[in-house]
């Protein structure tokens, strides 16, 4: 009988803190500028890059709230470099000196992802909650590129950005970033319903950003979007030609729904989860060790078993590389195995049984 391959996370996005200087109008975590006084310590936080490296070497992405919240952020990073993991950090960049810059880049941190969510000043700003979070993330992203550190833009598509989403692929071009990860939003903490686009959007944006891949010099992903990887394989088969997407570098562009599988999310308090929009608790490393939390918490081998998907996406052919976004599925039924709400594709089987 063969052996069934062990199943490690890839990536793993770490809440460093609750704490941020921004008010962001999509925020998963509705941060506020006063820290959680149950944050995990410096030596739980220790503690717990051992845990992880004992078993796997993930991307770790410390995040936040804004991670530069955090006074010891600098050695948290240095730590989890000198264990071998690959270290970066996601930031607003408000708070990126050239100072700052270099300490991360003493410290191991090997990218930096800033978050632009618009164009211009007026778009960036509105999105963010703050007068000037724009200027100060050009501030910051010119301090990061003179570090030599690898620099990648996060943006989460919304209706009130959504026209111009071409406009900051261009500003990544020019900033000289390395990479462009565009987020669906998800409807979690102040992410509001309100600002999601609707599904025919989706097929639009994400069908315009696989015809960006040879257009740019970019690295290309799209997150909390898992039927771009069903969207790659129609495009490609109407070219003829194949989809390679496996990668295990920044990207990890294993599949579409990362959630328990290659990914996971950990709290500022220590509770792990499959996602950061998907909010059903697997357990807390203050509890239990992180590996005995991956390997059998009852909500990662849910999402580890396709077979177990329920509505359209359970039917779907397309349901190993996308299974549909579960956290979205979640915030719409509290399912977090029903189908995708946001999805327009219908299934083969299910177009014949109609």
């Amino acid at each position: 009988m063969k052996e069934k391959k062990e199943i490690k996370p890839r990536l793993i996005a770490w809440e460093l803190t609750g704490a941020c200087n921004l008010r962001c109008r999509h925020c998963r975590g509705s941060s506020t500028e006063i820290p959680d006084p149950d944050e995990l310590s410096t030596d739980e936080a220790f503690r717990l890059i051992d845990e992880i490296a004992d078993f796997a070497k993930p991307i770790l992405i410390l995040s936040g709230g804004e991670p530069l919240m955090r006074d010891d952020v600098y050695e948290i990073a240095r730590y989890g470099t000198r264990k071998g993991l690959r270290v970066v950090l996601a930031t607003n960049g408000t708070k990126v000196t050239d100072e700052v810059a270099l300490n991360l880049k003493d410290a191991g941190i090997a990218r930096i992802s800033v978050s632009i969510d618009g164009a211009n000043a007026e778009t960036h700003d509105a999105f963010r909650g703050m007068p000037g979070a724009f200027d100060g993330a050009m501030r910051g992203i010119e301090a990061i590129t003179n570090a030599g550190i690898s620099l990648q833009i996060n943006t989460t598509i919304a209706k009130t950005n959504i026209d111009e989403i071409p406009k900051i692929l261009d500003l990544s071009i020019e900033l000289g970033a390395d990479a462009l990860h565009i987020f669906l939003l998800v409807p979690t903490g102040r992410g509001m319903e309100e600002d999601e686009i609707p599904p025919s959007e989706y097929e639009r944006v994400l069908n315009w950003f696989y015809d960006q891949r040879g257009r740019v010099g970019l690295q290309l992903k799209a997150t909390c979007a898992p039927h771009y990887f069903r969207i790659m394989r129609e495009r490609a088969k109407e070219e003829g030609t194949t989809v390679s997407v496996e990668t295990h570098g920044f990207e990890a562009m294993t599949k579409g729904c990362l959630a328990g599988t290659g990914f996971c999310f950990i709290s500022r308090t220590g509770g792990v989860y499959p996602c950061g929009y998907l909010p059903v608790l697997a357990g807390n490393v203050r509890e239990k060790p992180f590996k005995e939390i991956w390997n059998h918490a009852l909500v990662f081998l849910d999402l580890r078993d396709v077979g177990k998907l329920k509505g359209k996406c359970g039917i779907c052919e397309y349901k190993r590389v996308c299974g549909g976004c579960r956290a979205r599925a979640y915030a719409a039924t509290g399912d977090y195995l029903a189908e995708e709400p946001y999805c327009m594709y219908q299934p083969r089987k299910a177009a014949v049984e109609d």
